[in-house]
């Protein structure tokens, strides 16, 4: 009888760390998941103006071919009008960060003084939510006003990312807009949205995200009842059916 008490002990420890070992990975996914994406102001390098870094892709979401164009074609813009113009994109941001607060304060680490900041241009996206701002100098703001400035934050930038997510396009077409506007020539506009067929949001809903935690939770707390109630039931099993000393 010992013996048998020691053995479904033993089994009984193996089950539970084969259930309990992936119910906290689950857990140490939901709680780190989010914030190891996440970037601050302070995980962005300093550069100083006239620095030939155009294009900052921390999501990895544009090609080497696209951003090579890229920043080929606002280092020409820089050359010839003195304006310049950098692209951002985060993952996620910090917790409580907005796209607006992120690139005004990356704006001043970047360009800390009036002087400097006077013909830059900062335009960022968070692809976690699709989130985008843009900031300009004063300098800039006499050939690209605040409201065509968010025209192709909002309306530019994000036209190809109702189709699919297309971040190279999304960025190409933004950067296309500004080069002409910020080169003195007329704005082409934001782009014409024909809206007649429905996209599914690739974004979960707030009731979607609701039920995905509740099944989780579900999940979770029916592996640990599995970790206690299996090693019992193959105790009992062993008690009904263990053979008669008396036979």
């Amino acid at each position: 009888m010992k013996q048998l008490l020691n053995q479904v002990y033993s089994w009984k420890k193996l089950i539970q760390r084969l259930i309990l070992t992936p119910v906290m990975v689950i857990l140490a996914t939901f709680v780190f998941a989010t914030p190891a994406w996440a970037t601050g102001v302070y995980d962005i390098p300093a550069i100083t103006s006239g620095e030939p870094t155009w294009v900052v892709d921390q999501a990895d979401v544009i090609s080497r071919i696209n951003e090579s164009k890229l920043s080929s074609t606002l280092e020409n813009l820089a050359k010839q009008t003195g304006n310049e113009v950098r692209i951002v994109t985060l993952r996620h941001l910090d917790y409580g960060e907005t796209p607006e607060s992120f690139t005004k304060a990356l704006f001043e680490k970047w360009f800390p003084t009036k002087e400097a900041q006077a013909n830059q241009t900062i335009l960022m996206i968070d692809t976690a939510k699709n989130g985008t701002a843009i900031i300009t100098g004063e300098q800039v703001k006499s050939l690209m006003s605040d409201d065509i400035a968010l025209s192709v934050a909002s309306e530019t930038l994000t036209a190809p990312l109702r189709d699919g997510n297309k971040y190279n396009q999304a960025f190409l077409d933004a950067s296309d807009r500004l080069v002409a506007v910020l080169s003195g020539e007329p704005d082409p506009g934001p782009p014409e949205i024909v809206d007649n067929v429905q996209v599914e949001s690739t974004f979960a809903k707030a009731e979607e995200t609701d039920v995905n935690k509740g099944n989780a939770t579900a999940w979770i707390v029916g592996l640990l009842v599995a970790a206690t109630v299996i090693p019992m039931a193959t105790y009992y099993i062993y008690l009904v059916f263990q053979p008669s000393s008396d036979g």
